[in-house]
């Protein structure tokens, strides 16, 4: 679909010239400028829109089930999409393929673990010429359990989760010893009421 699409657009574009007509030679410049803007945009829009639909909607109702508790049997959700067990697992293979669901996790209780301190992290990183390194770092530092580019006033955001106020002060030394970082500022978490890994697949 995608390929007809592009196809139609790139004929948009050729003939072009022929819609010329009586237009003077200034205008008729700006007048292929904006046809070209908007068919560059539109075939931008139609790409997006088909890898939107990628995921079918039985897929979709397998994910969703899946979220909520990855021990479901199989044939437990076979029942539920109305599909043979044996389809499901062709799904779930493909899906896990395609790294669409990427994994199956225990979500375990910070605090039996002795992880008392959540905090969250704002960088700010002098150039964007630093952010590979950063980021490089960021992974090999266990207590950062997420690492975003954000707009704002800093670059990126750290979630971290570790021990107590000692090990969050060797954390942020460590930080602020990559290269390229500015400064940090540091917000301490005083308790959670939500926190997930599941998306609105209602929406």
């Amino acid at each position: 679909m995608a390929t007809s699409k592009t196809e139609k657009m790139t004929e948009e574009i050729r003939i072009l010239p022929m819609r010329r007509k009586n237009l003077p030679n200034e205008n008729f410049l700006v007048f292929c400028m904006i046809n070209v803007k908007f068919l560059v945009l539109e075939a931008i829009s139609h790409i997006f829109s088909d890898k939107m639909t990628e995921i079918k909607e039985i897929d979709r109702k397998i994910c969703t089930l899946l979220q909520s508790s990855a021990r479901l049997q199989l044939s437990h959700i076979a029942e539920q999409v109305g599909l043979s067990v044996a389809a499901v697992s062709e799904h779930v293979r493909k899906l896990e393929e395609q790294g669409i669901i990427k994994g199956y996790h225990a979500y375990l209780q910070a605090d039996d673990f002795g992880f008392d301190v959540t905090a969250y992290v704002f960088i700010d990183i002098e150039s964007s010429v630093y952010y590979e390194q950063f980021i490089s770092d960021c992974k090999n530092m266990s207590e950062i359990l997420e690492c975003h580019a954000i707009t704002g006033n800093a670059s990126h955001l750290l979630k971290i989760r570790t021990k107590n106020t000692a090990s969050l002060e060797r954390l942020l030394s460590s930080l602020q010893q990559i290269p390229g970082v500015k400064r940090t500022i540091t917000n301490l978490v005083l308790s959670t009421h939500i926190e997930s890994l599941m998306l609105p697949m209602s929406l």
